[in-house]
């Protein structure tokens, strides 16, 4: 059971999470719903489509991005979850800003996405709520993370640090009942790594926490392909579905309604709900 706001997800099948990018500047889709009637738009698109949870973000966290400043990523946000949120639907918020966090469960958020696992926060503000919380792992910063990440051993190395993150934030009263994990792939990792990360993830559940898998259009899919980012849908549907089969509970996807299919035939097969 995944506690996530009013929701409350029971994990019996794979959650789909579709990706709303109201920023100008995000690799896959960057500038096409920076309007809060285009992202809402989309975003019910996308639940029709079936996800399960949106989520929504305000400033890039691709390879090379540079920081948005604070007042820019709340215009951004926040009207697009309160509008989706009043919708009833499941809204997740990607940002690694306070301030953005306590707006967004304000307007009815259900999940934060932080890329930092909240690091540096002080997170009182969430042990009070019941918002689910994701803990990514990163090694970086976004500008240049890409640039040389190295690590003694990758899978033991992100094992080790997002199992220290969940007791600390554990220990601060946010329920396991509410926590989420993400290896965090294409974040400070080589292609190496990151299929290093892919082929054992399963390693992760011992952690006790759904697993969410971010692949959808990353860049290691095109070293793999040779293909841009608009010509992935191929390569990201067969990553998540190896990541389901190892043990991911949520896949964050792009292309939502490729997903559902996908999932659909490996749910009747694996005999899972629908």
């Amino acid at each position: 059971m995944l506690i996530c706001g009013k929701f409350r997800f029971s994990l019996s099948r794979p959650l789909i999470m579709g990706i709303v990018n109201v920023t100008p500047d995000s690799f896959s889709d960057g500038g096409k719903f920076a309007s809060r009637e285009a992202a809402v738009e989309y975003g019910m698109r996308l639940i029709e489509q079936g996800a399960d949870i949106l989520d929504i973000g305000g400033e890039s966290s691709r390879p090379g991005a540079r920081a948005v400043h604070l007042d820019e990523e709340l215009d951004r946000v926040v009207p697009v979850v309160e509008a989706l949120a009043k919708m009833d639907v499941p809204v997740s918020v990607d940002t690694v800003k306070v301030e953005v966090m306590q707006e967004a469960i304000g307007v009815g958020a259900s999940l934060i996405n932080d890329i930092n696992a909240l690091q540096g926060i002080d997170p009182d503000f969430l042990a009070h709520s019941e918002v689910a919380v994701c803990l990514m792992h990163k090694q970086g910063e976004p500008l240049t993370m890409q640039l040389a990440p190295s690590y003694d051993d990758v899978l033991a190395d992100v094992i080790r640090f997002l199992d220290k993150r969940v007791e600390a934030v554990a220990a601060k009263g946010i329920s396991r009942e509410r926590l989420v994990i993400d290896p965090g792939f294409g974040f400070g990792k080589t292609l190496a790594q990151n299929l290093e990360l892919l082929r054992h993830l399963e390693s992760f559940k011992t952690l006790g926490l759904p697993i969410l898998a971010g692949l959808s259009r990353k860049s290691m899919l095109g070293e793999i392909t040779g293909k841009p980012v608009g010509e992935r849908i191929y390569a990201s549907i067969a990553a998540s579905l190896m990541a389901v089969e190892r043990g991911a509970s949520i896949v964050r996807v792009h292309d939502v309604e490729a997903m559902k299919d996908a999932l659909s035939v490996f749910n009747r097969v694996e005999g899972k709900a629908a």
